[in-house]
């Protein structure tokens, strides 16, 4: 599975003096993302996902984390179309953040707007959404955007809370998905974890209560349920092939 922070290529932070002019456009084409397989999922987009993509846990040398599946090949992403568009009701957050990013001091005290100066949507002619206005304040599209990455970073929070329980509880175990595309048995896809039932059901009454209570039970079964979807994108890469 590829690196999802590879869509960030030149990441700058946001300031008057080097973006006073700077105007955003272009933000419905996705392209940016036609070559990663798997985007990070926040806590409270298990629900819409579920319904489109297999969501998974992804663990690095850092961090552990959900993650939707988009496509079952390095450097392809089944959604995005050779024009760009996005082929699904649900857009992960991480994505439709995008050129934009927080960056966070290393007390997590701090936290910069920073945007990616390589996206081809960025011109200084006028054309789309202005971030500072004559009086080099921000815009209200600027403002909407820097609420968003706040509700984005707090969510992202909550989601490590989730994903760090499931670990000190042991409930991940690493899984595969057999694979069979054009009537044929491919190498089965795998480097993601999932949760074990037999020790989900085996998790004491006070433990379910408390992840009932915080809704982490829901999301659970979410990703369980999701698992499924490894069949459509299999599906999806039978019609990509047969397409020449």
């Amino acid at each position: 599975m590829t690196k999802q922070l590879l869509i960030y290529e030149n990441t700058i932070p946001l300031s008057v003096e080097r973006h006073k002019k700077w105007c955003l456009q272009n933000t419905s084409n996705f392209s940016f993302a036609k070559d990663v397989n798997a985007f990070p999922l926040l806590g409270t987009e298990f629900s819409p996902a579920a319904l489109i993509y297999p969501i998974v846990f992804v663990k690095t040398e850092s961090i552990l984390y959900p993650s939707i599946i988009t496509g079952i090949k390095d450097h392809e992403n089944f959604f995005v179309t050779k024009s760009g568009e996005w082929q699904a009701d649900y857009i992960p957050a991480f994505v439709r953040r995008y050129p934009f990013i927080f960056s966070i001091s290393e007390d997590q005290k701090t936290f910069t707007v920073c945007i990616d100066e390589s996206f081809d949507g960025w011109n200084q002619n006028g054309s789309g959404e202005r971030l500072f206005d004559s009086e080099e304040n921000q815009t209200q599209y600027l403002k909407n955007v820097v609420a968003f990455l706040r509700d984005y970073q707090a969510s992202f929070l909550a989601t490590e809370a989730f994903s760090r329980k499931l670990m000190e509880l042991n409930l991940l175990e690493g899984m595969q998905a057999s694979l069979t595309i054009n009537n044929v048995v491919q190498k089965p896809f795998q480097g993601f974890l999932g949760i074990n039932r037999d020790k989900l059901k085996s998790l004491t009454p006070e433990v379910l209560y408390e992840f009932m209570q915080l809704g982490w039970l829901e999301l659970i079964y979410l990703h369980l349920h999701s698992l499924n979807h490894f069949s459509r994108l299999t599906s999806m890469m039978s019609d990509r092939l047969n397409d020449g």
